[in-house]
């Protein structure tokens, strides 16, 4: 099952393997801020041990819990925030990047405030500072991996840490295979291979741990519709069975691709 962020027609879709039409669950009562509607949603995760979803309510700088099950109305859980990714680890607590302020934030649901786990000492090209942080990414060792989509780099923050590590891009903004143009979506396995969408350059690359440079996994056949190709590329995922499951925007699609993992 796959739940999209319809940004532009302010839902959430759940869209169950095989199906030809998506289901909506949260938002889909227009572009307004009340606790049935959504404003630009940007990103959604599951909470299966609360069974609701997360969202990011991004055009209402807010982030939003949501029944998965007939739920009509959303719950506000943090607002004033200029939410461009989330995330969740394993101990329920969620992770917000606030795309304004710099930084990424986790937080507990019934907090009043988070605690900066990443950035937040100002927009710079540092290695404590982030510019503009997008998707983000949570591992087993709460170890917060962040497209910082401005300064073209995925950063890696340790928990704990004052400053991140550069592990993907970083190379100033191009389609060399060390470089990155726009990140997006991210997502790192148990090897710490870092799988990232690089939108502008329309494809995937996959940064194996303490590489230089990437690989192309899925895409860099320049901009277009064919199953080949994407049209500026914005998130990704993966199933149990390792495919690849990519957010292929303004082709308004979802391409499932197998990938081999083995290489990684």
């Amino acid at each position: 099952m796959i739940y999209i962020a319809g940004t532009s027609n302010h839902r959430i879709l759940e869209w169950k393997y095989g199906a030809t039409n998506g289901r909506i669950v949260a938002g889909g009562n227009g572009p307004r801020d009340r606790v049935d509607q959504l404003n630009n949603p940007k990103d959604v995760v599951v909470d299966k041990e609360n069974n609701c979803l997360i969202i990011c309510d991004e055009g209402n700088k807010r982030v939003m819990l949501w029944p998965r099950r007939n739920g009509t109305n959303g719950q506000i859980i943090s607002s004033n925030v200029r939410c461009a990714g989330l995330a969740m680890d394993d101990d329920g607590c969620f992770y917000v990047s606030d795309c304004k302020i710099h930084e990424v934030r986790r937080w507990r649901i019934g907090d009043n405030c988070g605690t900066v786990v990443a950035g937040g000492n100002g927009r710079g090209n540092h290695l404590n500072q982030l510019n503009c942080p997008s998707y983000i990414f949570v591992d087993q060792y709460y170890s917060v991996y962040i497209s910082d989509e401005k300064n073209y780099r995925v950063m890696k923050w340790i928990r704990g840490a004052t400053e991140g590590i550069v592990v993907a891009g970083g190379q100033g903004k191009g389609n060399g295979l060390a470089q990155l143009s726009c990140p997006r979506g991210v997502i790192v396995d148990q090897l710490g291979t870092v799988y990232v969408v690089d939108c502008e350059n329309n494809r995937i690359m996959r940064w194996s741990k303490e590489a230089k440079e990437g690989t192309v996994v899925v895409g860099g056949n320049n901009q277009g519709k064919q199953l080949n190709q994407f049209y500026h590329p914005e998130d990704l995922s993966f199933d149990r069975e390792g495919n690849i499951y990519v957010v292929d925007c303004s082709n308004d699609r979802i391409q499932r691709f197998n990938i081999d993992l083995t290489s990684s």
